[in-house]
């Protein structure tokens, strides 16, 4: 059982598959002067899988594929054929925007892969493009039905709630769980590295406590579900005679560092310890010069060396990294 020096149980690995997307999120990537990771800068298929041995062997059990957008990897289905043959993965799971399900989610299904989570920040398509720049909403909402169509359930939708672009529909994307047993999930956004985007997470954002009051005031006080995992990053409730679950992830207003189980990938090849701060620790010349027992030898420190928490109430926050470069 890998424990941190905090006595945190951490078995949690998010694997960054690419920090390309086909969207453009105002709180996330601009528009221009991006430079991404050449090709051969990516962990390989065989390598990610030699990664994913390694943490089980030392105790990790739940994986989830992220980006950029991961469904841009045109070796997605070799990454997740070779993650489920892995004995002892527990839970397989990616986060993406769902514009490539349509074609992907059965194969994703038949590879192994067994939920998604997706992201969406409107219901309105006309507003979409203005938050979620490149995208179209039919695009993403085809992406859903194929995702519960394929059995990649239960399906999870991420809304990051910013004022003045979604803020006032959060009861609208709430309202999906009334008839449906789908999760839908707000975020709170945060902070990464500098520039326009980081200057929107500041300016935009709202607390969840704002967004559960919305909520409550149109369909009546939620109903608190327990905690199936002590882990869960989400508070998770029911709407009165609803089916689903509306949950808040509350890094900001709420944090939950006391009980993360998390351990991040990146794209090229590095252990991020804690999602909000800089921490690193490389992994991709080891692995192809010594192996996988090189990279068991680092995992074990970078869990021990994981930090207690987050700083942002003192103003600090991963400045290294936005955060299309660590997947979340």
């Amino acid at each position: 059982m890998p424990l941190d020096q905090y006595q945190r149980e951490i078995n949690y690995l998010r694997i960054s598959l690419t920090d390309r997307c086909n969207l453009r999120c105002v709180y996330c990537m601009p528009v221009n002067g991006l430079q991404f990771l050449p090709h051969q800068d990516l962990l390989s298929p065989a390598e990610i899988a030699a990664v994913v041995r390694v943490a089980v062997s030392v105790g990790f059990k739940k994986f989830r594929l992220t980006g950029g957008e991961p469904t841009l990897r045109h070796d997605l289905l070799e990454i997740v054929r070779l993650m489920g043959e892995v004995e002892g993965v527990g839970d397989l799971a990616m986060t993406t925007n769902g514009i490539l399900l349509p074609d992907l989610a059965k194969p994703l299904a038949e590879a192994g892969l067994r939920r998604v989570n997706i992201h969406v920040d409107t219901l309105n398509p006309e507003r979409l493009p203005e938050i979620m720049r490149w995208g179209k909403f039919e695009q993403i909402w085809k992406g859903v039905e194929a995702a519960v169509e394929a059995g990649l359930v239960p399906l999870k939708l991420n809304t990051v709630v910013a004022r003045g672009f979604n803020d006032d529909e959060v009861t609208s994307l709430a309202g999906l769980t009334l008839e449906r047993d789908w999760h839908c999930r707000f975020i709170e956004m945060m902070p990464f590295g500098s520039g326009e985007c980081a200057a929107v997470s500041r300016e935009k954002y709202v607390s969840n406590r704002e967004v559960r009051a919305k909520i409550e005031q149109e369909f009546g006080t939620l109903e608190p579900l327990p905690a199936r995992d002590a882990s869960d990053e989400s508070q998770n409730f029911r709407l009165p005679g609803g089916r689903g679950v509306v949950g808040f992830i509350s890094p900001v207003s709420e944090p939950y560092c006391g009980s993360c189980n998390r351990m991040r990938l990146t794209a090229e090849g590095k252990f991020h310890l804690c999602l909000l701060n800089d921490d690193e620790m490389d992994i991709k010349k080891q692995l192809r010069e010594n192996g996988p027992d090189a990279v068991r030898d680092i995992l074990r420190k970078a869990v021990h060396m994981k930090p207690v928490g987050h700083r942002l109430h003192e103003g600090i926050f991963t400045q290294n990294r936005r955060m299309f470069q660590i997947g979340g």
